[in-house]
């Protein structure tokens, strides 16, 4: 099985697990002389297999990730990069915006608001983490579709 189809199951299985405590807890009780519309027996039968599978799934694809390298990095470090710079990314599209809004003033007398920063350069630096973002992650689903689940 390829990492990816791996993933895909482990977010299936995710979903699924979901998806099991809502019909859980809407059979968790019933009126007195009424039956539960699914039996909670069968639901938490179901519940075991998928979180066991869950639990075999989530082992083998991070002993894959923490194995694989691509050029002397191992995927798991790949995806920790990815997932710091989609933050960092965030978190400075939101400055910029604070820091590119423009404060209307009405009149000579109001305060000038000024940006603390230099919003040009501000812009060419998210860019340039936007795309190390894109090639990052580019260079994570190739592999994704490329290994084999260990």
């Amino acid at each position: 099985m390829k990492l990816a189809t791996a993933l895909s199951e482990r977010s299936d299985l995710q979903d699924r697990i979901n998806e099991l405590a809502g019909r859980l807890n809407s059979n968790a009780k019933v009126q007195e002389g009424d039956t539960p519309s699914e039996d909670p027996k069968e639901l938490l039968n179901e519940l075991d297999r998928d979180i066991e599978r869950l639990e075999e799934l989530i082992a083998r694809i991070n002993n894959t990730n923490n194995n694989t390298r691509k050029d002397g990095v191992t995927l798991t470090q790949l995806l920790a990069k990815r997932d710091c710079l989609d933050k960092k990314i965030l978190v400075l599209r939101g400055f910029l915006d604070n820091a590119s809004a423009r404060v209307n003033r009405y009149s000579k007398t109001e305060i000038k608001i000024l940006s603390t920063v230099s919003v040009a350069e501000l812009q060419k630096k998210v860019d340039k983490l936007s795309e190390e973002f894109r090639k990052t992650d580019e260079t994570i689903q190739e592999i994704n579709w490329t290994t084999e689940l260990i």
